[in-house]
């Protein structure tokens, strides 16, 4: 079930308060440092959140078809996003308006609660990504994603692979020919 399901909604609803874009590969949608304004649902394509780190990159999530995504912290808190969020292929992307999301929240409670439960559910699964990074050897890390999140593995280049398991591209080579890929 994808996550407008999850809400209620049908893809036509949804594009009575939300508007349909196309941004290319390597758009870079919301930058490190900047304040949320917007929170998209992916139609077609793929992204990544990433983190800055000194100067290495660490991609912390990926999302793909009928999923939401934004820095929901700063989009809530409207505080500055400790994340960039940029498009892995060329995408399709819902866009809605900060002032558009909480009108509808103030409407309609049902709506506002069923987006607590996927935003819980992403924290969640940031809770399980740490873990992860702390408890497990890469090669382990590996095999996790290789299991759970096969989809990954088939869309996304290694470099960012390996910067989403805390490895260099080339251990990630390494691994992959140990585990038969």
């Amino acid at each position: 079930m994808d996550q407008l399901e999850t809400l209620g909604l049908t893809k036509e609803q949804f594009q009575n308060f939300a508007t349909l874009k196309k941004f290319p590969v390597k758009t870079t949608l919301l930058y490190e440092g900047e304040i949320a304004a917007k929170v998209f649902f992916v139609k077609k394509g793929a992204l990544r959140l990433w983190n800055n780190n000194d100067g290495n990159d660490v991609t912390v999530q990926f999302f793909f078809e009928d999923h939401f995504v934004a820095s929901f912290e700063s989009f809530q808190n409207q505080t500055p996003s400790k994340f960039s969020l940029e498009c892995l292929e060329d995408c399709e992307l819902f866009v809605l308006e900060r002032p558009t999301l909480t009108a509808l929240f103030s409407k309609d409670t049902f709506l506002k609660e069923q987006m607590l439960t996927l935003i819980t559910q992403r924290f969640t699964d940031y809770i399980d990504y740490f873990l992860s990074r702390l408890k497990n050897t890469p090669e382990k890390r590996y095999q996790e994603l290789k299991t759970k999140r096969p989809d990954i593995l088939a869309r996304v280049p290694n470099y960012y692979i390996a910067s989403y398991l805390g490895i260099t591209p080339v251990s990630l080579s390494r691994i992959q020919k140990r585990v038969g890929d």
